[in-house]
């Protein structure tokens, strides 16, 4: 399928916006969400890491207070209805009645789900720097911003949270994986100073495909299906 014609979109990111009429279905490469983060390969700090369920609890906090008064992990955002959150209803009806999808809604979308990952990603104890308002720090999560007229559906963000379904059920098992592999880690890093790589890696794949899904039901910045791996 040929890229549209409309000229590249400005973002943050290194992904053109053509990149999702260029790749087969199913393909994890060129996905239009990357994310990713740098291995810590350094000692860690043992003590953060031993109280990190309570080192976390102020920025939990401050995230809960842009989030609607909840915080919770897996994607790293929580999806909200209205204007507080990730955008999600505002946004589907404007792809629905207008084919838009306002640039400003884009960048506070990028922004608080970069910011919710920063925080996922310091409470699974793959960083130990505590997680920064705004810098970008170990963590890289972009997502192109969309030609809506172009390259979006208009009707399917209605039921692309019911497509979704299956990816659910099994990030489900997987996130519970993660749990464990955290518990491991923070026993690892405790005695070694380390974080096991094969458990880092497991952790970011989980976590890149709770934020592919997101980016599919919930950001609506794509109509590609995501792939269920753990790939990049």
């Amino acid at each position: 399928m040929a890229a549209p014609n409309a000229a590249p979109m400005e973002s943050s990111g290194q992904m053109p916006a053509s990149a999702p009429g260029g790749v087969p279905p199913g393909s994890g490469h060129y996905y239009p969400l990357t994310f990713s983060v740098d291995y810590p390969d350094r000692d860690l700090d043992r003590l953060s890491t031993a109280f990190r369920i309570f080192w976390i609890i102020p920025i939990a906090i401050l995230a809960a207070t842009v989030e609607g008064g909840s915080y919770t992990t897996g994607s790293g955002a929580r999806y909200a209805l209205g204007g507080v959150g990730i955008l999600v209803i505002p946004v589907l009806l404007m792809l629905l009645f207008r084919k838009k999808y306002p640039r400003w809604w884009y960048d506070w979308n990028l922004q608080l789900s970069r910011f919710s990952n920063r925080i996922a990603v310091y409470l699974t104890l793959m960083d130990d720097r505590y997680p920064s308002t705004d810098d970008e720090q170990s963590v890289h999560l972009d997502f192109p911003y969309p030609d809506a007229e172009h390259e979006l559906s208009r009707g399917l963000p209605i039921v692309k949270w019911l497509l979704a379904i299956p990816h659910y059920i099994v990030l489900f098992f997987l996130t519970i994986g993660v749990v464990l592999a955290a518990i491991g880690a923070w026993l690892a890093i405790l005695i070694t100073g380390r974080y096991p790589h094969s458990l880092f890696d497991y952790a970011e794949g989980v976590i890149r495909w709770h934020n592919r899904v997101g980016a599919y039901a919930f950001l609506l910045i794509t109509d590609r299906y995501p792939p269920f791996s753990l790939q990049p």
